[in-house]
């Protein structure tokens, strides 16, 4: 029988509201994704860090964290600029992300490690999110379940590749571009956890393998509702 495993060598820690440089990340993420800041427009520190009223650090952090994911590039003495939005990075990364997730799945529910308790508290949230309409607040706690189940796979080389991807931003992105439902979101997580659950290996393996792959092929809606004009 999979459970919360004790003496957890980790704890991920629970944050009710995104910081104040994953507001702006998520801001600019929005213009970027929906055309508003366009190829060669440029970002500068000081405007932005005017508009959110705050000092330049969160603004910069931000930034890094665009520059990163791809969507923007960074200019010596001019700030940076915004480049081209690349759908095929995105599902490029999803395709990596099943794999990764698909493995320590694999390896939590061989040891017995799965932290079921962690992940039902995560699904919970996801639900509340849900019924507050908070899209930022969904996103974080399908992070904080994923999480929780590729640490969870005891391979420390693993964990650090999954958390190379930016995982808090690329599913921002994936929530932007593909607006399901989202109490769907939390059903599909809640319906991972229970196939985790009941302790079918390669069941759950696949699960978590696919539901990663739904989101591959972004932009279209994973749940196969019609997409938005």
């Amino acid at each position: 029988m999979l459970s919360e495993p004790t003496g957890t060598p980790y704890t991920v820690p629970r944050s009710a509201r995104p910081t104040l440089s994953r507001q702006i990340r998520d801001g600019l993420l929005q213009r970027i994704v929906s055309g508003e800041l366009g190829e060669g427009d440029r970002l500068i520190e000081t405007k932005i860090a005017l508009e959110f009223g705050t000092s330049q650090a969160p603004v910069r952090e931000a930034l890094r964290e665009l520059e990163g994911l791809g969507l923007i590039e960074g200019q010596p003495r001019h700030g940076s600029r915004v480049l081209p939005f690349a759908e095929q990075t995105i599902r490029e990364a999803y395709i990596l992300r099943a794999a990764l997730e698909e493995t320590a799945t694999r390896l939590a529910m061989l040891a017995g490690t799965l932290p079921l308790d962690r992940l039902e508290e995560a699904v919970e949230e996801m639900y509340r999110c849900a019924r507050n309409d908070d899209v930022p607040g969904i996103g974080l706690a399908s992070a904080r379940f994923h999480r929780h189940v590729v640490r969870a796979g005891g391979n420390g080389l693993l964990t650090r590749a999954w958390e190379v991807l930016q995982i808090e931003a690329r599913t921002a992105i994936a929530l932007m571009v593909t607006r399901p439902e989202l109490e769907r979101v939390a059903e599909e997580h809640r319906e991972l956890l229970d196939v985790m659950r009941a302790g079918d290996v390669e069941t759950a393996c696949r699960h978590a393998r696919d539901h990663q792959w739904a989101y591959a092929d972004t932009p279209h809606d994973p749940y196969g509702t019609p997409k938005r004009q």
